[in-house]
């Protein structure tokens, strides 16, 4: 229904009351009366029309009449209108110049401005009149009090209507708060003294999933569960007692890390506001890692700079000496001491490579072939006495993770299952997704398993149960590999009684690859459009090629299906890839560039103000990333 028409039903059914009505806003102008407004007050038709103001009608009424004799218009005017502009509810009852009575019942509007209703009452003022005269056994008081509490009567149904407005605004307003709490990515909600949800906006089942939406009335043990409950409990019972406090807990039943609020209240409960931070605490966890790292390799390059310089001495020295024709006992000696450099030498690597600057690649991974290729890899090492079982329960998820840091910390972790189960022994890699936020990979033998130092201390640097033969970085480095993209590390015995050592990782879904499809490479060099077009065919493109921009933009125009172009910013002629990007037509597909020129010249940052731009030369990997991602590997 349009304005017009529900506008004119609202007028219609205004006109069939009994009483006058008038409504003006905030500015006093008329928004909308009935007909027995204009014929109670012989209004002229004008002021009966939107907008007219109140002070125009005003002035009528006094100069018609209305309120008897007046002296001073002007005065009596401002008067009225003032009393208008305070917008306070009221009623009163007057006599009108022609001698009839008339109710007048106002209240004002929450928008501003007010309404007013008019009643003749001449006819109730008359029964009461007479029912004074005829009735002698009524006493004068009895009257009195008869006439008073009619008025009171009235009085209350004009406050019962600004109440019941008042209410209307009220539970409006509510609805409003109600609909921006449950927008909002947070649990929000209030505990009573009796530790029961009192309020809730119904999005706790989206902080934690596994819990109810609706909780109203509930106990928060019953809602959050033993574990939960006891992590916040001490929390709560500082807010029973007006101490506000920021926390985080892990929810053991959904793996979420939850930051909660909560605030006092002045009736002895609390306001809680709890957020899921999942993401955010792996994040905060790769960079404590990094920085870690950062100030390891501070503190050792200096040091292992000079120790390297030692053992290169003592190697040297040693060889040296094996020259020489000392005898058995010497000869054996020097081998000794060549060993123990040796050894030197490989703690010196693991510690390099526990301190290097490596930062996390991550790019899309197929896990179901990433571990078929990890046994493939580990197979010869294992031998044929060491079954190594794959139980990839993700259903051959795609993933985004660092596969080579990855493939390393599993050779680890089954080479060290290897060595628990002394060569003949069964090895069970299992792949799990917990609740869409880790990726459990679980390396389990059945071996004799972690003892209890071990379980203590397997993840300290330099700690090993092999002996001179083993250097205690394998699992520290493995840890550190999990912590720096913001996993997590636990080791513990199995139900079997063998070693099981878990990484859970953040789980991070990787976008469909983009089928493949045509095309388009622009590249003027024979022998480069030759090795690019390998690697388009290889991601299972076809591939048609131009050499100048004038013939790119030929078979853009011309050929149908294009799915990528991927040019060079020098080419033939005076027009670069530059010219070819800025040229084409917004249906066009993605275009990225390539080239060798060095990443400050002026058309290599022109070019990457506008698209992703491979530095030649660039091999399959960073060409797949940037097919996959549309953005360059980091």
């Amino acid at each position: 229904m349009d304005y017009k028409t529900r506008n004119s039903l609202t007028q219609a059914g205004l006109n069939l009351i009994q009483q006058a009505l008038s409504i003006y806003d905030e500015d006093l102008r008329l928004v909308l009366s009935n007909r027995q407004f204009k014929d109670m007050f012989s209004l002229p038709s004008e002021l009966t029309l939107a907008g007219s103001r109140f002070e125009t009608t005003i002035r009528f009424l006094v100069e018609s009449g209305e309120y008897g004799e007046v002296t001073d218009i002007d005065a009596a005017v401002r008067e009225r209108v003032a009393q208008a502009q305070t917008f306070q509810p009221h009623y009163f009852e007057r006599r009108r110049a022609n001698g009839r009575v008339i109710s007048v019942e106002g209240a004002p509007l929450p928008q501003g401005g007010w309404v007013t209703v008019y009643t003749d009452i001449t006819d109730i003022k008359r029964q009461e009149t007479l029912l004074r005269a005829r009735s002698a056994e009524l006493s004068g008081q009895v009257l009195n009090h008869a006439e008073d509490l009619a008025a009171a009567n009235r009085k209350l149904q004009a406050t019962n209507a600004a109440l019941e407005e008042a209410r209307r605004e009220l539970t409006q307003m509510e609805a409003r708060i109600r609909l921006t709490t449950e927008m909002m990515p947070a649990h929000i909600a209030h505990i009573a003294v009796d530790r029961t949800y009192s309020y809730s906006n119904r999005r706790l089942s989206s902080v934690m999933p596994g819990r109810p939406s609706n909780i109203l009335g509930l106990h928060m043990a019953d809602v959050l569960g033993a574990q939960a409950y006891a992590a916040v409990k001490p929390y709560v019972d500082s807010a029973f007692a007006g101490r506000a406090s920021v926390f985080e807990f892990t929810d053991e039943a959904s793996s979420r890390r939850i930051r909660t609020a909560l605030t006092p209240d002045t009736d002895g409960g609390a306001y809680i506001l709890s957020t899921d931070v999942t993401e955010e605490s792996q994040t905060r966890a790769a960079l404590s890692q990094s920085r870690r790292r950062q100030l390891a390799a501070q503190v050792t390059s200096g040091m292992a700079h000079d120790f390297s310089n030692l053992l290169t001495i003592i190697l040297g020295a040693q060889s040296r000496l094996s020259a020489m024709d000392l005898g058995p006992e010497a000869q054996q000696l020097i081998r000794a001491t060549l060993s123990a450099a040796h050894r030197g030498g490989d703690l010196l690597n693991g510690l390099a490579k526990m301190t290097a600057d490596r930062r996390p690649a991550p790019a899309p991974v197929d896990l179901g072939a990433f571990l078929q290729e990890l046994a493939v890899l580990a197979g010869p090492t294992l031998g044929e006495d060491v079954a190594l079982v794959l139980d990839d329960r993700t259903g051959g998820a795609r993933l985004m993770l660092d596969a080579s840091m990855l493939q390393d910390s599993l050779l680890n972790l089954i080479l060290n299952a290897k060595d628990a189960v002394a060569g003949r022994g069964r090895i069970v890699l299992t792949a799990t997704n917990v609740k869409d936020t880790w990726l459990d990979l679980t390396v389990e033998d059945d071996g004799p398993g972690f003892s209890p130092a071990a379980l203590d201390h397997a993840l300290d640097p330099f700690f090993t149960t092999k002996g001179d033969e083993g250097t205690g970085l394998g699992l520290s480095t493995v840890y550190d590999m999990t912590q720096t993209v913001g996993g997590r590390m636990k080791v513990a015995n199995g139900v079997s009684g063998g070693g099981q050592v878990s990484l859970m990782l953040p789980w991070r879904a990787a976008q469909p690859a983009p089928e493949p499809g045509l095309a388009l490479l622009v590249e003027d060099s024979p022998d480069l459009r030759q090795n690019v077009r390998a690697l388009l065919r290889a991601e299972g493109y076809s591939v048609i090629e131009a050499a100048s921009v004038e013939e790119a933009r030929s078979l853009v125009a011309q050929v149908p299906g294009l799915t990528l172009i991927l040019s060079d910013i020098t080419l033939e002629g005076s027009l670069t890839g530059i010219d070819f990007f800025d040229s084409l037509p917004p249906e066009a597909p993605p275009c990225y560039m390539m080239t060798s020129l060095r990443p400050d010249h002026p058309l290599h940052v022109s070019a990457a103000q506008r698209t992703p731009v491979l530095r030649k030369p660039f091999d399959a990997t960073a060409l797949s990333h940037l097919l996959t991602h549309g953005a360059l590997p980091e």
